[in-house]
């Protein structure tokens, strides 16, 4: 009954593979860039069926995340976070007659979009990022992309709760949405110059002495709250602003690590192989209020200057024709760093 008409659902379940497969050509983009950009000799087939269950949740998620990022359609979402931000920045420094002087960070920079929106403005920015797989994709996306609007990507393919309709799930968009080097070239010769990523933990790069007072800003959109400590996330903060310098954030507090037990610890090690886990992957973490934090932001040497929840939250890579709807209320504020 249910592979016939109107319910169809084999070719239903043909239909899903048509995207899992277009899904899978952007993958493809992606790991062919990586290997040449990286130099790598072996062939990138063979690393077929070597994935980790990890692995593929981190590949899947990071397949996603375009939609939010550099799809017309995810345009609300980031509009909910990435304006504020940018509207914090611009105001704070509305006297500077050259922007490219005011040098911006990114922590937790993911496929890059609000880096590009940053240099986008006319700001020298730097974009952070500790996974790999969203580096690996936010290179293709802002270096390697030939047109706009060039790939179908289908977000919601794998999604089989709380749907509506067989097109909802299987609906495509287009990325990216805007050919980053064009429009980037089109508004200066230094637009590519002005903008750059670092692979690294965040807590090991920019907590270190050469890293002391360089920024004028820090914009922090959905990541504070990806700390297991957030005191050793205020200090790196501290220690690589410069004083009277900005930090912008807009996020919800998910807590990323707060179901994080104690790391089991390898028996059979000697005490001379025993790794020491240090940055974010150092052990121990704890959660606090949105209170909390912001009494923390003060004690440690800033001057909260505005502070909101906003009632106007999106969802994050949120379909919005799902039966299941999550919004956030996220945290808007600007902390000045006490001179």
């Amino acid at each position: 009954m249910l592979a016939a008409p109107p319910f169809n659902l084999l070719a239903n379940l043909n239909r899903v593979d048509e995207a899992i497969d277009s899904n899978a050509d952007i993958a493809s983009q992606i790991t062919a860039t990586a290997v040449e950009s990286f130099g790598l000799q072996s062939s990138w087939t063979d690393w077929y069926n070597t994935a980790t269950a990890s692995d593929l949740d981190k590949a899947r998620s990071t397949i996603r995340q375009f939609y939010r990022d550099w799809s017309a359609e995810g345009a609300d979402e980031r509009r909910a976070g990435y304006e504020s931000i940018l509207k914090v920045i611009d105001d704070s420094f509305s006297n500077v007659n050259d922007k490219s002087e005011v040098k911006v960070l990114v922590p937790g920079a993911g496929l890059g979009r609000m880096v590009f929106e940053v240099c986008k403005a006319g700001y020298t920015v730097e974009g952070n990022e500790i996974s790999y797989h969203q580096l690996l994709a936010s290179n293709w996306v802002l270096n390697h992309t030939q047109l706009n609007q060039r790939f179908d990507l289908h977000p919601f393919a794998l999604d089989f709760t709380n749907v509506v309709s067989r097109e909802h799930q299987l609906k495509a968009v287009k990325i990216p949405d805007v050919h980053p080097a064009t429009m980037l070239s089109a508004i200066d010769a230094t637009g590519g110059e002005r903008m750059s990523m670092t692979a690294s933990d965040f807590l090991l790069l920019y907590g270190d002495e050469e890293h002391v007072e360089i920024f004028d800003a820090v914009a922090t959109v959905f990541f504070i709250d990806t700390a297991p400590n957030v005191i050793r996330y205020i200090e790196t903060v501290r220690n690589c602003l410069k004083g009277g310098g900005i930090w912008a954030n807009h996020g919800p507090l998910l807590w990323h690590f707060a179901d994080r037990g104690p790391a089991d610890p390898d028996e059979n090690a000697k005490p001379s192989e025993k790794e020491e886990k240090t940055g974010i992957e150092a052990p121990g973490s704890f959660e606090v209020t949105e209170e909390e934090l912001l009494l923390l932001v003060e004690k440690m040497g800033f001057e909260v200057t505005m502070h909101e929840i906003r009632d106007d939250g999106k969802g994050y890579i949120q379909n919005p024709n799902s039966m299941l709807q999550h919004m956030y209320r996220t945290s808007h504020w600007v902390a000045k760093k006490k001179s």
